[in-house]
């Protein structure tokens, strides 16, 4: 009872601090950047990144002193681990080129997990004001549950990675024409909340951690599984091209991927 109580009350102190990252991301939408490349000249971070990441980080720290911290924007990363009593995963602002050019489509996310089991998950579509999260058993956008959409998989659209279909990873090609079509958006979180509404069946892309964390723990509420793309589980570890999918309609999707 005392740990469900805990594990409450990080949620519900997690739904304020993502909320309000998400209003200073809102109120300085025209101030100056200051855009830094990092692997490449299209992976790019900015000073909204950092900032949004020191405020979150220091809340955690500041309740849960004892607490671990996976965050993308460290450069010595916690490494993720089914040993580690209390971890949250942070993306302070996932989809930073969106954020950059387009002002919209980009989200906060923030995951908590103990001993490797996913309790919580928050993805944060700032412009839209749409909170999605999960508790031990429910799914929400704000204060609306959310319901399983079952689609077959001919009667629906896949979220995809634009670089990943483009080359045809995995045969995504070839899963593409048992359906209506491919959507990409350039934001897992955006992604993850057209998955969560049934606007999109199922979602492909080469993911870090803290990309698909609050995703895979929120969707899983409502049915869904998260795999990499040969089927194994995802490794929590650098990048990889990992999906999320009805858990009914995965042996049909695997009969088209590989």
């Amino acid at each position: 009872m005392e740990e469900n109580l805990q594990i409450t009350k990080k949620l519900e102190l997690a739904k304020i601090w993502v909320q309000e990252a998400g209003l200073f991301l809102k109120e300085n939408l025209t101030e100056p950047l200051e855009i830094t490349e990092k692997s490449r000249f299209d992976d790019l971070v900015t000073n909204f990144d950092h900032a949004v990441q020191d405020q979150i980080v220091r809340k955690i720290l500041h309740h849960f002193p004892s607490d671990h911290i996976l965050a993308e924007e460290d450069k010595v990363k916690t490494k993720f681990s089914n040993e580690i009593p209390s971890l949250w995963v942070l993306d302070p602002i996932d989809g930073t080129t969106n954020f950059i050019v387009q002002k919209d489509n980009f989200a906060v996310m923030l995951a908590y997990y103990e001993y490797g089991e996913g309790k919580f998950g928050l993805i944060l579509d700032v412009m839209k004001d749409r909170l999605y999260w999960c508790d031990a058993v429910k799914a929400f956008c704000n204060h609306r549950e959310l319901m399983p959409v079952k689609t077959p998989l001919h009667a629906g659209l896949l979220g995809v990675n634009a670089y990943m279909y483009r080359t045809n990873a995995g045969g995504l090609l070839d899963l593409s024409a048992q359906t209506l079509g491919v959507r990409t958006c350039g934001s897992a979180g955006i992604s993850y909340g057209q998955l969560l509404e049934g606007k999109i069946l199922a979602y492909f892309s080469n993911l870090s951690p803290w990309d698909y964390a609050a995703g895979s723990i929120i969707s899983e509420r409502l049915g869904f599984t998260t795999v990499a793309l040969n089927g194994e589980k995802p490794k929590y570890c650098g990048r990889q091209m990992v999906f999320t999918a009805p858990l009914a309609l995965l042996p049909e999707i695997q009969k088209y991927i590989r």
